[in-house]
């Protein structure tokens, strides 16, 4: 099943914020429909963004064919419904070219949707033999957040790794961080895993550093939202913690994101606006601090695991 995809004139995706729970498919007739599912995080994950970016300008050219006032407005409101992760405004910009067209824009948008496709199974191969050189044939493996098919469209970046470790017989075990403030760990990743027949184990987000320290983990896996020109790596908040409990610990820590998540035009993630989603997702009773994501510094980084290479930041460390 696909994560997001075009069906019958609308975009149906997988509910995100109804799983473990239930399986639940949404069609979004509407660029406004579309909008709300990315800042509720219905839909979510940098390649599945792109690629709902692309197909919601495909939406727009549809509803909005005949007022290029308002397709203007609309292509804006999608690319700009999250700001820190690069494919959603990379892919809306990209279809967007294509403008006024729909079918076009359609075309494109599809475009975007089956490479993500290829680059999942292209960055599972990759960042499989990487993990074994750097770690031996059967690793313990700590990832954060959801990186799997529910990120991208099917198999994902991160988890499509563990996933490919695991069908060599290669995997000897994955620890899935809860990832707060909404526990796409505790509830997508490990929903995942168990459909995928993986043994896992669901970590509170602080204890991640320490299992290192205690020898329970080989590498710590990722995704990222943003690659930054020097390396630096946006991710989900509770990344750079645990880049830390990975250089204390000397165990490698691996970034695995499509080619098209690298951002060459922002220098440093100094330059990235960091969403932060509110207190009422953390507490009702008092201000919290809540960022959506952190920075990773690039000399934290082992290895960057593309669709199309392997780039090494903290080598120019």
């Amino acid at each position: 099943m696909r994560t997001i995809d075009w069906v019958d004139g609308a975009i149906e995706i997988i509910d995100q914020t109804a799983l473990p729970g239930e399986l639940r498919i949404l069609r979004l007739h509407t660029v406004g429909e579309l909008v709300a599912a990315i800042q509720s995080l219905a839909v979510r994950g940098a390649p599945a963004l792109g690629v709902a970016g692309a197909f919601g300008v495909a939406l727009a050219a549809k509803v909005h064919a005949d007022d290029p006032a308002a397709l203007e407005i609309a292509v804006e409101r999608v690319s700009g419904a999250r700001p820190t992760a690069v494919n959603l405004a990379r892919g809306a910009r990209r279809a967007a070219r294509r403008l006024p067209s729909f079918d076009a824009v359609l075309a494109e948008a599809c475009a975007v949707r089956d490479e993500e496709i290829a680059a999942s199974s292209a960055m599972a191969a990759r960042g499989a033999d990487l993990l074994v050189e750097l770690c031996g044939a059967r690793p313990r493996l700590l990832t954060h957040c959801n990186t799997g098919g529910l990120a991208a469209v099917t198999l994902g970046t991160a988890l499509g790794v563990v996933h490919e470790l695991h069908q060599r017989g290669h995997l000897a075990g994955v620890v899935a961080s809860e990832t707060r403030p909404l526990l796409q760990g505790a509830r997508l990743t490990s929903w995942e895993l168990s459909q995928w027949g993986i043994e896992h184990r669901v970590a509170v987000d602080s204890a991640g550093p320490f299992l290192m320290a205690r020898g329970e983990v080989d590498a710590v896996i990722v995704g990222a939202d943003r690659i930054c020109a020097n390396g630096d790596v946006i991710n989900k908040v509770g990344t750079y913690a645990h880049a830390l409990g990975a250089r204390r610990a000397g165990l490698p820590f691996v970034v695995v994101a499509p080619e098209s998540t690298v951002d060459p035009d922002t220098a440093t993630g100094l330059d990235v606006p960091i969403e932060d989603r509110g207190s009422a997702e953390v507490t009702p009773w008092a201000e919290a601090v809540n960022p959506a994501f952190d920075v990773t510094p690039y000399d934290l980084v082992t290895a960057i695991v593309t669709d199309q290479r392997v780039i090494r930041p903290s080598a120019t460390a």
